[in-house]
């Protein structure tokens, strides 16, 4: 099927509908369809083709579950997809895959689904195969759904605690990337320093000749050198250091946005998932009351009255009808918990790629700067060369003969 190209659900007629560019569909557990643009990382439930699409053969949507709906490994755990996360129940489906019933008189269907931390995810004997979000890479949008066993073995840690522990690691590698460069530009200003003061020491400064000019020009190299160093230092600072800095801020501005919001929701499923086993566990109880005393009125073990059984009967409804409303808040938050975590980690994938590009640039800089810095330190010393090249002992001897001599005469043997 090309990209692009929504195929009708189950229990459908033949459907075909035309996505815009950059649109894929996708499958809840629930059976319900939604919609992710790939290119801006967009969620929606509604179908981007309503409005530029086109729809062919529409046909009446019998509410069938899919029948392959996320993948699992054998041990029950999903394996991967985003899709597992979700279940978008409300009052009106009747699907055999609610946590609870509306009416004492049905019983919940658990065959269909498993429950891994407050999470409901589809059986994997009834769902084995799901397309992945991103199929040709390794996205973080589809590999972490499920919670893991702590190193230390001290409980789980969810997925999508792992994905921020990672960006939190990122954020404290560029701090000491910054403190490296920081270290880099001290040592070079140090270095400069030293040059510089060296320079200007009068060892040897009385050195004549061609040699002593040669001789000078090293000194002066030196000088030149440092200079070189000082510039390069302050290069460090301002291209690579100083926008390394900025953009750790800047990520860790980035990261707020996102850093506790699933954690928040996550604990909110928690605490729903807890109202459903609360419910459900109040609803048995009535039912097993009502039946109890409906079997003491026939059998006439007691004098319960018929109010007695009105009344039971009407505290099995409202167990019930309890039971529903936790139900939908349940899916409720549950469908909120899976369309954030499908834009956030998206999000933190985007985070994670600019980061590693942006500190790949800088560190490019880096070795520019460093290449530049080798070439003038080479012309530093191209002038001593010279100079060295062209140290001639023999014209220094009558150099310096011609400004010192005493007299060109040399003495004879005296005669007898």
């Amino acid at each position: 099927m090309k990209p692009g190209m929504v195929p009708p659900p189950p229990g459908e007629e033949s459907q075909t509908v035309i996505l815009p560019p950059g649109w894929h569909s996708y499958l809840s557990p629930q059976g319900r369809r939604y919609y992710v643009n790939t290119t801006t990382n967009e969620t929606t439930w509604e179908c981007p083709s309503s409005s530029s699409g086109i729809s062919a053969s529409p046909g009446p949507h019998r509410g069938s579950l899919p029948p392959t709906v996320n993948g699992y490994h054998a041990s029950g755990t999903p394996a991967h997809p985003p899709e597992t996360a979700h279940m978008s129940l409300r009052k009106s489906t009747g699907d055999s895959q609610n946590l609870g019933s509306s009416s004492p008189g049905k019983k919940q269907s658990k065959e269909n689904t498993i429950t891994i931390n407050c999470v409901t995810f589809p059986h994997p004997d009834t769902m084995p195969e799901q397309q992945l979000l991103k199929p040709t890479e390794w996205s973080y949008c589809d590999y972490f759904w499920a919670d893991k066993k702590d190193p230390q073995g001290n409980g789980t840690v969810a997925g999508f605690e792992l994905l921020l522990q990672k960006q939190l690691k990122g954020k404290q590698m560029q701090k000491e990337m910054s403190e490296f460069i920081r270290e880099r530009i001290k040592i070079e200003e140090e270095y400069a320093k030293n040059l510089a003061k060296l320079s200007q020491n009068s060892l040897a400064a009385q050195e004549e000749g061609s040699l002593g000019e040669a001789w000078a020009q090293v000194k002066k190299s030196l000088a030149d050198e440092a200079e070189v160093h000082l510039k390069f230092s302050a290069k460090l600072h301002s291209e690579v250091e100083k926008p390394l800095m900025n953009f750790r801020e800047n990520f860790k501005k980035d990261m707020k946005k996102c850093d506790h919001h699933i954690a928040d929701l996550r604990k909110q499923l928690a605490s729903r998932y807890a109202s459903v086993e609360k419910a459900r566990k109040a609803l048995t109880e009535r039912q097993k009351d009502l039946e109890m005393k409906t079997q003491q009125l026939e059998i006439k073990l007691s004098n319960k009255t018929e109010e007695d059984i009105k009344k039971a009967r009407r505290k099995s409804t409202q167990a019930g009808d309890d039971l529903m409303r936790c139900v939908d808040l349940y899916n409720q938050a549950q469908s909120k918990w899976f369309e954030e975590m499908v834009t956030t980690t998206l999000e933190l994938e985007r985070l994670e790629v600019e980061r590693v590009e942006m500190i790949r640039q800088h560190l490019c800089q880096y070795t520019q700067l460093r290449h530049e810095t080798d070439m003038f330190n080479q012309s530093t010393v191209e002038p001593v060369d010279q100079l060295l090249r062209k140290v001639d002992p023999a014209k220094d001897r009558e150099l310096w003969v011609r400004e010192h001599k005493t007299g060109n005469i040399r003495p004879v043997d005296m005669e007898i």
